[in-house]
């Protein structure tokens, strides 16, 4: 950007934006299209253009051709928002020596009540909000098996569950094989994290 255009700093939400090879490629992309990236978390970005230059078809057309795209309806925005806390909680932030019950994060996280969220999650996907932890919960679950660090008894606290038995249950309803078939099996089970259902 030249010295005296007139630029803009505008805040964008963006859909599909789930994890750290997000963050990686979009600050990348927009600093190679000349959008300065001044903040970028999972699901926000912050940046500062010339409009002259840079319009929001423009944006829209960068985003989308890399499977994202601009989120404009604040109940959608929060829907993200609702995403991301999941996958954060379940994917990120889970280890052997920290458990938070999922509904106490999402209050925590995104200041509403666990009621309204689960409300108003239900009214915008196909889904409800506790089937969505639930999936979120089997691909990590997934994931830690293949890892072959953690005992289930240790997976199954991790993923709050009250025993390696309940646990078992859901994985095999969940998934449609045991988690003894499921580790002894070559093939791979597992799905993206932002394309669950």
């Amino acid at each position: 950007m030249g010295g005296n255009e007139k630029t803009i700093t505008r805040t964008f939400h963006i859909k599909n934006m789930v994890c750290n090879c997000c963050i990686i490629l979009l600050k990348e992309k927009f600093g190679q299209a000349g959008i300065r990236v001044n903040n970028i978390q999972l699901g926000t970005i912050t940046v500062t253009y010339s409009p002259a230059l840079i319009t929001d078809k423009f944006i829209d057309n960068l985003l989308g051709k890399y499977g994202f795209e601009l989120i404009k309806d604040r109940e959608l925005q929060l829907i993200e928002q609702i995403k991301i806390a999941v996958i954060e909680l379940i994917h990120y932030l889970n280890n052997v020596d920290s458990i938070v019950r999922k509904s106490d994060y999402l209050v925590e996280k995104l200041g509403l009540s666990y009621s309204y969220l689960s409300r108003i999650y239900s009214s915008h996907e196909p889904i409800t909000l506790e089937r969505y932890i639930i999936l979120q919960k089997m691909e990590r679950i997934k994931e830690l098996i293949d890892q072959n660090e953690y005992t289930l008894s240790e997976i199954a606290f991790m993923m709050d569950y009250s025993s390696v038995q309940y646990l078992s249950n859901q994985f095999h309803k969940e998934i449609g094989v045991s988690v003894t078939d499921y580790k002894k099996s070559s093939f791979v089970l597992k799905k993206p994290i932002d394309k669950l259902y």
